[in-house]
């Protein structure tokens, strides 16, 4: 082992031993330390001082001893003088020995220099394998985090990129004269770049997740609704179980508490398994490198790059006539909905609720805007009410998940107003078809189905149930009428059909329903056969009273099922049809149509009568068109007006009698006729006697022949021998007394008592003139 140099602090007890060294050897060890110590500037000025006082301390020696030891002195001289002459000698043997010692002490110093420069050369070899040892320790610690960034254990890379600067480079950059200190700095300066190579690698692996989560949101949002689907089947087995359940929808506690024990993880099931590890683990990174906040502005632009590329940019998602392309559409807005909630349940640093609802507001209003442009192009009701369908379980699934769904429940009336629409029109034209194809004669039944038909539409109108029916049966309305009660209960049961799944607007949709099927009933119904009764033919015109009698009765039942039939949250009140009032005046114009076509059938035949007043003889039969006449008035009695209300077709011979009457009371008053002869009278006598027997006949004869008292009244008094009766007041009140005061002295001015002088003046002919009538 080397000798380890002494160091010297005192230059004088140095000195000392430098100069009493025995031997040059000595002297040199003793000097070399000292010399390389005193190579400071500092000390070289002091190790002089020390040599020269200690010189001066000699010098002031050697003269105290001479001038005290004089004598002693002067022998010494000669001692010295004797010894200088040895010492010559011996000096010259010194200095030969000198020589021989100085090239030996050269040629140690060589081997002693070689010693010490080989000393130092295995020093810096040393120093430089512990230095290479070093460096490839932090070499090894940033191969390691390199490899485990290519292992994608980001983490550990993060943590051993950390360990690697606290345990070898801060200390070595701190001590700038280290050996490593370049080495340091430089991996130092390069550890940004490899925390930003962990960032992007993490965000790399980030992103394959969210487009791997993109790509399976329409497939997540089907298994949602169809575990939304299976819940709903559920609840409405517990309502039909218990009446009261109805009262709660799908998403309320009570449902939720029965739907407890059938957990199902839409994230994480046979069908689907969404994994968020990559989600948390590059959260997990950036909130070690201090990054979050640009982390979750990274996170958000992407996942608003992500939801506008679900939203399609076609103006029309129903050309192919199906709601495929929009059932879709709704299952990846669900499925892209679930995970941003999900993801802010999970991290809720990543996601805040501002930021889930901003974008489901977004993909909402996107996919209302887009639904919107496309309703124009759909005229299928039935397609409608799909759509309307995939609505409702849109909007009951995200309600599930927390979701405001008020812009898209919003938007089901806009969806509800176009199927009502498309409704209308459809049941518009099927009403139409059935109006216009009618044959307008009593409907015949002959089998026990098409009764059963029949009676299940027009339940309401209190038909004959089908177990006390005889078939064939024939029914008064014609076939029209049950099938427009079928396309009412149709229609009725289509808005039930589309209200009943999550619509929340039951004043709505009872308005609605009520204003449709009375514009259907007024508008169509109505007004269509209003529009046949300028038919001359009188039993289409009997049959249109009779399908207008059970409209009106049709259309008071639908007042009361329309009641029955709303929601229980609906307004109160009663409901009324304006088409129960115009089918109620409707009948009264159908039957002023009857009084007028069987008015103008009896003027037809009255206008036929063609009397002889100046007959020669007088007849024994009836007149062809008073026979015509009656026959006329039975046949439309007991065939053509059979089917109408007892008190409508009473009223119906009511005035048919009283028009008869009149019509035929006016024959003798025309001016046309001048003269009456006895057998003139008396073949009026004759029709008006065939016209009272008939109507004695009749049923509630009594009521009918008051209509035949002025003309039977008047026919007697034309018929009478003493005219002087018809001016005496209390005569006339009692035999003549529906006898028109005026009609009377007129018809008795032309009457004659002969019947061969027609021309010769009746002798009370001239009567009338005392009441100044001509």
């Amino acid at each position: 082992m080397p000798r380890k140099p002494q160091t010297w602090d005192d230059y004088d007890s140095a000195v000392t031993q430098i100069i009493l060294a025995p031997s040059d050897s000595e002297f040199l060890d003793q000097l070399i330390p000292v010399l390389k110590d005193a190579t400071a500037s500092s000390r070289i000025g002091s190790l002089v001082q020390s040599l020269s006082q200690y010189a001066e301390e000699r010098e002031g020696d050697i003269e105290r001893i001479g001038l005290t030891k004089h004598e002693e002195f002067l022998s010494s001289v000669d001692q010295l003088q004797e010894v200088r002459e040895g010492t010559v000698v011996l000096t010259a043997e010194i200095l030969d020995l000198n020589q021989s010692i100085q090239a030996s002490t050269e040629k140690l110093a060589e081997q002693k220099q070689a010693l010490v420069n080989t000393r130092g050369v295995r020093q810096n070899i040393t120093e430089v394998s512990d230095a290479l040892e070093e460096s490839l320790k932090i070499l090894h610690a940033v191969n390691n985090a390199h490899d485990l960034i290519r292992k994608k254990k980001y983490y550990a890379a993060l943590k051993s990129l950390e360990d690697l600067q606290n345990e070898y480079l801060v200390p070595i950059i701190q001590n700038k004269f280290a050996t490593q200190y370049k080495l340091a700095d430089m991996i130092q300066k390069s550890i940004p770049a490899s925390q930003k190579a962990i960032s992007e690698a993490v965000m790399s692996d980030l992103n394959t997740w969210l487009f791997i989560v993109r790509e399976s949101s329409q497939f997540l949002g089907e298994v949602a609704f169809f575990h939304t689907s299976e819940r709903r089947d559920r609840q409405k087995e517990r309502m039909a179980g218990n009446e009261l359940l109805s009262r709660f929808k799908l998403n309320s506690a009570i449902e939720l508490v029965f739907d407890e024990n059938d957990e199902f993880d839409v994230l994480f099931n046979d069908e689907l398994q969404v994994d968020f590890t990559p989600l948390h683990e590059a959260l997990h990174i950036h909130e070690a490198l201090g990054q979050v906040d640009r982390f979750r502005a990274e996170y958000a632009a992407t996942r608003r790059q992500q939801k506008d590329l679900i939203i399609p940019s076609t103006e029309n998602i129903f050309s192919n006539d199906d709601d495929e392309s929009l059932k879709g559409l709704l299952e990846s807005v669900a499925g892209f909905a679930i995970i941003e909630k999900a993801t802010m349940q999970r991290a809720p640093s990543v996601r805040s609720t501002l930021d889930v609802d901003e974008l489901w507001d977004s993909m909402c209003q996107a996919t209302i805007r887009i639904t919107s442009k496309s309703l124009d192009m759909i005229n299928d009701a039935e397609l409608l009410r799909k759509i309307k369908d995939d609505i409702a379980l849109f909007i009951q699934t995200m309600e599930g998940w927390g979701y405001s769904a008020s812009l898209v429940d919003n938007f089901q009336l806009v969806l509800f107003r176009k199927y009502a629409d498309l409704v209308q029109r459809k049941f518009g034209e099927d009403f139409q078809e059935v109006v216009s194809t009618d044959d307008y004669m009593p409907m015949t039944i002959k089998s026990r189905e098409e009764y059963d038909e029949v009676y299940s539409a027009v339940l309401f109108g209190g038909e004959i149930p089908p177990e006390e029916v005889t078939l064939p049966a024939v029914f008064p309305f014609s076939k029209m009428f049950p099938l427009c009660c079928l396309n009412i209960e149709g229609c009725q049961q289509q808005f039930r059909a589309f209200t009943k799944e999550n619509f929340d607007h039951p004043n709505l949709v009872d308005e609605t329903l009520r204003r449709t099927l009375d514009e259907l009933l007024t508008d169509i119904v109505c007004q269509n056969l209003v529009e046949r009764l300028n038919s001359q033919y009188l039993g289409q015109i009997v049959q249109i009273l009779t399908n207008l009698e059970h409209f009106e009765s049709a259309c008071q039942n639908l007042e009361k099922q329309l009641i029955k039939g709303r929601s229980t949250t609906s307004a109160g009140g009663p409901v009324t049809l304006k088409a129960t009032e115009l089918f109620k005046s409707s009948k009264k114009t159908a039957e002023k149509r009857i009084f007028e076509l069987v008015n103008s059938k009896i003027d037809d035949l009255v206008d036929t009568s063609d009397y002889d007043w100046a007959a020669t003889t007088k007849p024994d039969a009836p007149s062809g068109y008073m026979v015509t006449l009656t026959r006329f008035l039975e046949t439309i009695m007991t065939s053509t007006l059979l089917g109408l209300p007892r008190e409508i077709k009473e009223l119906i011979y009511f005035d048919a009698l009283s028009h008869a009457a009149n019509k035929i009371l006016a024959l003798p008053l025309s001016p046309e006729v001048k003269r009456i002869n006895p057998n003139g009278v008396a073949a009026m006598a004759l029709d008006v006697a065939h016209l009272t027997g008939f109507v004695s006949q009749l049923e509630n004869a009594f009521m009918l022949e008051q209509n035949l008292d002025e003309l039977q009244q008047t026919v007697a008094l034309m018929q009478s021998e003493n005219h002087e009766e018809f001016y005496d007041i209390s005569i006339r009140n009692k035999k003549y007394g529906r006898v028109d005061a005026m009609n009377g002295p007129v018809l008795l001015e032309k009457i004659t008592t002969t019947v061969e002088n027609t021309s010769r003046t009746a002798p009370l002919a001239n009567f009338g003139s005392r009441f100044g009538l001509r």
